[in-house]
């Protein structure tokens, strides 16, 4: 008989059998605040009826359409309508499955359009599981342990994450300006950087926002030098932030955004966008892939659009997330253990850090834990897991926040 892996580790016991909205059941009819939204992917929350209608019928029609091969109605209209919504400029797109090979296909198209053999990537960021994005992915070991060698010509330069360092964000900015210099001094020159991929919230790394002058000096440096500028949008994309792109807190002007989690409401479909100019630069066959834009996964996703839209769900986002971030400070207040509650839009994490002012990942752990009991599902990130992310659908309603706050004081309290 078999079995799934070993290694694979739940984050909660919970068996699901259906979903509507943020709400989960399990198989015995227990109700589940999900704000965790399968890692910010069913943004438009579980079995949204204008989702599942668009995906039912695209069943009954074509399920797969091979790209390179054919070309079906649902690509065509969500390369228009990804048209009325990407940065200023980018208008070539090219689709995937994960966000692992949407990031990998920014790399290529990187180091194919301008030459060069090296990236820099910032502390803490996370882009992926595979190979080359594991080799660009510095929030954790785990991700990138034990199957080395990794693909050469990475480089890290400093996160602006005041907490970690224990500076006001501006000092910490400065840091991180100052040492990606350095590294352009010493380790990578300039004519040998293709490209910064950067995360406009570093995910995995934590829940940090980054900040405008930070990517203004990305900016600055990538036009003096000819380096393009990578947006990790994976996670924060979408609406996810408050903003449709997490770039836009910070007028970011990225050269290629890398997209996928929100995009289809839960099903797998990533993508990367650039200038026609620069997409052209691409070698011949160098993008490609048996299941990259599924007809299905394009249906899906262009009534994800539709719904974002019509249901102003990224103005719920930024009204949600603040409704969300002041309960979530009400509690902290009431205890030393929690250091910093943080983020963007409905993308917001709690940090622990014990006694003597390191990170405490056990008592995140036990926290996300007893919430998982009294019925509200959450994820732990950062480099110890000392940070409870919340990141619910973006259909989140008041009353549900409310509910969700309210059982997160509780778990905190039992615990600690």
């Amino acid at each position: 008989m078999a079995e799934l892996s070993q290694i694979l580790r739940q984050a909660t016991g919970v068996l699901a059998a259906r979903g509507a909205g943020v709400q989960l059941f399990d198989e015995q009819e227990r109700r589940y605040l999900d704000f965790t939204a399968g890692i910010g992917v069913t943004s438009t929350g579980h079995c949204h009826p204008r989702v599942v209608e668009a995906a039912q019928r695209q069943v009954a029609t074509l399920i797969h359409g091979q790209y390179t091969t054919v070309l079906h109605r649902p690509l065509l209209t969500l390369v228009e309508r990804l048209g009325e919504v990407l940065p200023p400029g980018l208008d070539r797109v090219f689709f995937a499955n994960s966000g692992s090979e949407a990031i990998e296909a920014a790399l290529r198209l990187s180091r194919q359009a301008t030459g060069r053999p090296n990236i820099i990537v910032f502390h803490g960021g996370f882009h992926g599981r595979t190979v080359a994005a594991a080799s660009m992915t510095t929030s954790g070991t785990k991700f990138r342990s034990g199957f080395a060698p990794l693909m050469a010509g990475v480089h890290v330069a400093p996160f602006p994450d005041p907490g970690h360092y224990g500076w006001p964000v501006e000092q910490a900015t400065d840091f991180a300006l100052s040492q990606l210099d350095y590294v352009l001094q010493t380790l990578s020159a300039p004519a040998d950087t293709a490209a910064f991929f950067v995360e406009p919230v570093l995910g995995e790394g934590g829940y940090v926002p980054a900040n405008e002058r930070f990517f203004a000096g990305l900016r600055e440096r990538a036009d003096a030098y000819g380096i393009l500028l990578v947006v990790d949008e994976v996670q924060t994309g979408f609406g996810r932030t408050g903003r449709f792109w997490g770039g836009e807190h910070f007028d970011a002007h990225p050269d290629v955004v890398v997209t996928a989690k929100g995009l289809a409401s839960g099903f797998p479909l990533s993508g990367i966008a650039a200038p026609s100019a620069l997409m052209d630069k691409a070698w011949p066959g160098s993008q490609g892939g048996t299941y990259g834009a599924n007809a299905v996964a394009c249906a899906a996703a262009v009534a994800t659009l539709d719904v974002i839209a019509d249901e102003r769900l990224v103005q719920n986002a930024a009204e949600r997330g603040e409704q969300l971030r002041e309960a979530l400070r009400t509690v902290a207040d009431k205890y030393d253990a929690i250091t910093d509650v943080r983020g963007l839009g409905l993308m917001i994490g709690v940090e622990f850090r014990d006694g003597a002012g390191r990170p405490d990942g056990t008592t995140a752990v036990a926290v996300q834990q007893e919430a998982a009991r009294r019925g509200l599902l959450l994820l732990t990130c950062g480099a110890w897991g000392q940070v409870v992310r919340f990141i619910p659908a973006l259909v989140v309603s008041a009353d549900e926040v409310d509910e969700a706050a309210g059982v997160w004081s509780d778990a905190v309290s039992a615990v600690l």
